[in-house]
Formats: structure tokens, sequence, C-alpha cells
């Protein structure tokens, strides 16, 4: 049995690996397709996007797991059916539950380890990768003139180059406008040609200018009234730019470890602590706020008397409802008196009609980012579970279909996984605005896949003909007979 346990974890851990690293892959190029425009044309290090490439491919761990481990294990029982490795097996007696014994035990270390990976290394690479992500989005693009187009990358400046010559160094027609001083455009260099080059140290670019004049407004005291102007020429003149600003600059990190995709569950629950005890107050002071602000109007202040009721009586009404019925007619009022009462009727019905949409809309907000920070706890243990519905899935499915390779499996693996995929979003996002209770929304797709792979390993494990025309044919003549009998 060791062998046969060797052969069968050999067979399939090459597959697995090689299938994980592919689907990697493919995350990450989606990624790079995503955001190339963020990333092409501003001359970033190759160790920049390296490690943004690298957290990206940590954080797709979670797609990437169930869907190459179920498309692993397709192939490799696929392969063992059709080549009648798994016939020579149930031959020797050993079932279909004693050969998959070293993939099942395989699949639990994954879970445990798929556990550890969304609580501990997911939100550091998260957190990691958004903010590395934001800086590179903020960063400017490399420096690149362009012919007849005014650059403004450069702080304080503003240059206009008419034409480049084909080595991409030589310019003409330069006009440079300088803001430096703060106070508008008092300084203009203007040129007939001249050279861009890089400093050795590769941190400014030096601008060697033939055939010019330099413009300026000299702005001394009492300038706007004599509005002094000088000009002066030049036939060569060198001006430094420095490339200080295009430097990437790394944000911290802090301004992203409130997000809840950034925190592991001891952190989501002390979250969760903190907004629930945040909501629970908001909600008691708005419904204080509210009472207090009703009992102010128990009358109005004006020079008629009102029998105001003190106590609950007349069967058992409120003392506030009493008062409220035995308030005067408005027809008691006449004049000024009755418009400003009704003035004053309208402007606190209004109020109060806002007070409610505001505290609604808050309270909403709180709630949907309570409903965020549930749906992360219980996605901390969603990867584990899924590895294991994948393996009673993938591992009795494919010694039904006997196919191995890339064909068949790679089907429908992607089909369950896609199925897996749409009801995990589709049931979080009514989860978290609550239109779907969160333990349903965040498990519904296990709960729907867990027992169509208990399913396909009962059949496998009892060599149930699943997939025999013949068979099925049987069945429905069977059961359309016993309908018409009845």
């Amino acid at each position: 049995m060791k062998k046969l346990y060797r052969y069968i974890t050999k067979s399939f851990l090459g597959t697995f690996v090689l299938t994980f690293f592919i689907v990697v892959f493919i995350w990450v190029m989606q990624f790079v397709w995503l955001y190339v425009d963020d990333l092409v044309g501003k001359g970033l290090e190759f160790k920049i996007i390296a490690e943004l490439l690298f957290y990206t491919s940590i954080t797709a761990i979670p797609m990437s797991l169930p869907l190459a481990l179920l498309l692993a294990l397709l192939m490799c029982f696929g392969n063992l059916g059709e080549h009648y490795e798994l016939v020579a097996m149930k031959a020797s007696g050993i079932s279909m539950w004693r050969s998959m014994r070293p993939l099942l035990l395989f699949s639990l270390m994954l879970s445990v380890l798929a556990f550890f990976i969304s609580n501990s290394l997911i939100p550091i690479a998260t957190l990691k990768w958004r903010t590395l992500l934001t800086d590179v989005q903020r960063q400017k693009l490399a420096f690149n003139i362009k012919e007849g187009v005014f650059y403004k990358d450069i702080e304080n400046y503003v240059i206009f180059v008419d034409r480049k010559g084909k080595d991409g160094s030589h310019i003409y027609g330069v006009k440079i406008y300088d803001h430096s001083d703060r106070q508008g455009c008092t300084k203009i260099i203007t040129a007939d040609s001249g050279v861009m080059t890089m400093s050795p140290n590769q941190r400014n670019i030096l601008f060697t200018l033939y055939n010019g004049h330099n413009y300026t407004d000299i702005t001394t005291d009492g300038y706007k009234e004599k509005r002094p102007f000088e000009r002066m020429s030049f036939k060569q003149e060198l001006i430094k730019f420095s490339l200080a600003s295009f430097d990437l600059t790394r944000s911290s990190e802090d301004m992203y470890k409130s997000y809840q995709q950034m925190m592991n569950i001891r952190q989501l629950s002390t979250s969760l602590d903190s907004l629930r005890a945040r909501q629970a107050f908001r909600q008691e002071t708005f419904t204080n706020g509210f009472t207090r602000r009703w009992a102010n109007y128990n009358g109005l202040h004006t020079d008629v008397q009102f029998n105001r009721p003190t106590t609950a009586d007349n069967n058992g009404l409120a003392a506030d409802t009493c008062r409220i019925l035995q308030w005067p007619l408005l027809s008691n009022y006449k004049g000024e008196l009755r418009s400003n009462i009704i003035s004053l009727s309208i402007g606190s019905a209004q109020n109060a009609k806002d007070n409610v949409a505001f505290n609604k809309i808050d309270l909403g907000s709180q709630n949907e980012n309570i409903n965020k920070h549930k749906k992360e706890w219980h996605k901390k243990f969603t990867l584990s579970i899924a590895c294991l519905i994948f393996f009673f899935i993938g591992a009795p499915l494919g010694s039904i279909i006997r196919k191995g390779g890339l064909g068949l499996p790679v089907v429908i693996s992607v089909g369950f996984f896609i199925i897996y995929h749409l009801l995990s979003t589709i049931a979080e996002r009514m989860a978290v605005y609550g239109d779907l209770n969160m333990f349903l929304g965040v498990w519904l797709s296990s709960l729907v896949l867990l027992p169509v792979g208990l399913f396909f390993t009962f059949k496998a494990t009892t060599d149930a003909a699943l997939f025999d025309g013949d068979s099925w044919k049987k069945f429905f003549q069977k059961l359309f007979k016993k309908t018409k009998e009845a």
C-alpha cells in the first residue's frame, strides 16, 4: 500500500504544483492587464514591479488554490481511470476510499495551511499590495517631452518644444516658463535650439540652450506703477531641472490598516465589538434626542393657557398623547399668531424628517460597515472548507469521467469554479447590503456544492454508472412506467 500511496501522491503533486502556478500566473496577468496604464511609462524600477507582482500573486491564492486543487484531482484520477489503474486497484481489493486516502490527508493538511494563509498571510500581502499600488498610481510618468505640447510635470516649470531631432535629445523652438518665485509667469526663457542630457547621477536633466533670450518682470517695490522689465540675450545657457519629483514615494501602511481586508480574525473581532458599541451608542443618542425634542413641543408659548395633563390617564393613554389630544384647535387663533403656529409646526416637522433621514443613512452606513467586517471574518474559513469540498468533487468525478489531460478536466473544473465564484459573489453582496443573512450569504456556495461533492463521492465508491447513457435511459423508463401505472 505504501508504494501505491506514493505513486498516487507523486502523480498528483506534480500536476497540482503545475496547475497552481499556472492559475496564479493567469490571475497576475489579469492584474497587469487591468492596471497596465498605471505601470507603463513611469520609469519604475524592476524591483518595484517585482514586489508589486509578488504581493499580487499572494493575494491571488484564495482564488487559485481551490481551482488548482480541483483541476489536479480531476486530472490525476482521470488519468488513473483512463489507463484502467483504478480498475486494477478495485480488482485487487482496494476500494475507492482507500485509493483516495493519501490525497484526502493532503487536502486536510492543505485546508489547515489555507486557514493560516487567509488569516495571517493574505491581510499582510493585501496591505502591502494596496499601499504600493496607490503609490504607483500617484507616480508621475517618466520625463518625456513631446513636440508641440506644453509639459507641466516638472514642478514650477512649464516647457514647450516646437520640434525634436531624430535622436530625441536635440530640441528646437524652446520656451521655458519659470513659476518658481510663486508670483505668476514672471520669467520666460526662449531659445532657437538646445540639447537635453541626463546628469551622471541620473537625478537631474540638463538643458543646454543656444541663441536665446531671458525675459524677466522685475517685482521690486513700486513695480505695479513703473512696470520694470528686463531682457537678456545669450549664445549658450545651461539649465538644470531636478527629477526628484519623479521618484516613487512610499506611503505609510497605517492609512490602510483600518480596512477589514487587512485584518486577521482577532483584529476583526475587536473591530466588530467597537463598531457595534459605536452603533448602539448612536442609536441610543438619536432615540433620546428625538424623544426630548418632541417632548418640548407639548405646547406653544402664547398668551393662551392650555390644559396639559402630566400623568397617564383616560383609558391608559400616555401623558404626551393626552397633551396632544387636548391642544386647542387652530380655529381658536387668528391673524399673525395662527400663521406663526403653522410655520413653527411645518418647520419642526421638516426638521424632524431631515433628522430621521440623516440618521437612517448614517445607521445604514454603519450597519453596512459591520456587515463587511462580518463577511471578512467568515471568509477566513471559507478557503479551508472550499479545499475539502473541491476534493470531494474532483477525486470521485475524475474516477467517474476517466479522462485525463487538459481537455475535459479543465472544462469541468472551470465550470464548477465559476458556479462557486458566482454564488459567493452574489450572496456576499446581498449579505453586505442586508438582503440576506450573513452566514448564509458567505457559506451559500459551500452549502450548494457540498451535497454535489458527497453525491459524486457516493457514486464513485459504489461504482455507479453516473455518465452511462443506458443506465439513465433505463432509470427514466422505469420512472415513467411507474407514473403511468399510478
